[in-house]
């Protein structure tokens, strides 16, 4: 299990800096912190920061995620995180024989990952496209590796494709997006399949992998419950990797944003940064 992985063989370096112009004094909500449940991990007290200086304001969401609120004044503000996490350096972990449950026996907190969210419309075309594609295949880990094999062949990534609005079906549609895109199809598909699945956002670095030549982000992956467990899968890049260090968990990119700002604004520029620090 997840919980009993002893994070001591690397050191990763791991933030994100977002510059935005402002209209007017705005409230925002930050959702830029390593998730609870590696906090342990932490080597260091995690820094967020606001320039010009703000008051960052913790609170606990829904789904159990660390997140910020601020007040940020008219003009230039930058928000800037960084953490330096303890990781075992291991793939992600692999249960091939994990079951699939029968939706009357799951969690009743569990219940709500079945079910149509912003990004993922589990009724309608795509729950007729999902039993097509999948309904022969067995069900539990061997389903969800299918869809994510599918999903992965199906789009092609492309930020000059992104867009903030687009669907699990324009995106099924369409076949070329970003990392987001891939994780909300593959939920989609899993959820109509009665699979429990859900979103999640965080660091992953070219750790183990070739170096990629596009600017680094935070990236998306989902996990689904299976044989009393949550476990994670990824669709983009379809192959158990290392490094992954997760920020919030929620039912699709619409319950994670790295920013929820509430007036008019700009982004003026924004990095991110996943290195090795262990030497």
């Amino acid at each position: 299990m997840a919980a009993e992985r002893c994070f001591r063989d690397m050191i990763i370096r791991a933030g994100f800096e977002a510059a935005f112009d402002f209209a007017k004094p705005t409230a925002v909500l930050l959702m830029a912190y390593v998730h609870p449940s590696r906090a342990f991990s932490l080597r260091e007290p995690e820094r967020l920061t606001v320039l010009p200086k703000a008051v960052i304001t913790d609170y606990t969401d829904v789904y159990g995620n660390r997140c910020g609120r601020t007040l940020v004044p008219a003009g230039r503000v930058v928000f800037r995180g960084d953490a330096l996490v303890g990781d075992d350096g291991l793939p992600d972990a692999q249960a091939p024989t994990a079951f699939q449950h029968q939706v009357q026996d799951l969690p009743s907190d569990v219940l709500l990952f079945l079910l149509a969210s912003r990004y993922c419309e589990v009724d309608g075309e795509l729950r007729e496209t999902a039993w097509s594609l999948f309904g022969h295949l067995p069900a539990g880990w061997t389903l969800v590796q299918a869809v994510c094999d599918f999903v992965h062949r199906h789009i092609r990534f492309d930020y000059m494709q992104a867009r903030a609005t687009r669907t699990a079906l324009e995106i099924y549609r369409e076949r070329a997006g970003v990392c987001r895109d891939y994780m909300h199809l593959a939920i989609t598909f899993c959820r109509c399949l009665n699979i429990p699945a859900r979103y999640c956002t965080g660091y992953l670095g070219d750790l183990g992998v070739p170096p990629s030549a596009s600017p680094m982000d935070f990236s998306a992956w989902f996990e689904v419950f299976l044989g009393g467990a949550w476990h994670t899968f990824d669709a983009r890049n379809n192959t158990p990797r290392i490094g992954r260090i997760l920020m919030a968990r929620g039912r699709d990119a619409a319950d994670v944003a790295l920013t929820t700002t509430f007036g008019v604004n700009q982004l003026q520029s924004f990095q991110v940064w996943t290195n090795d620090a262990s030497s």
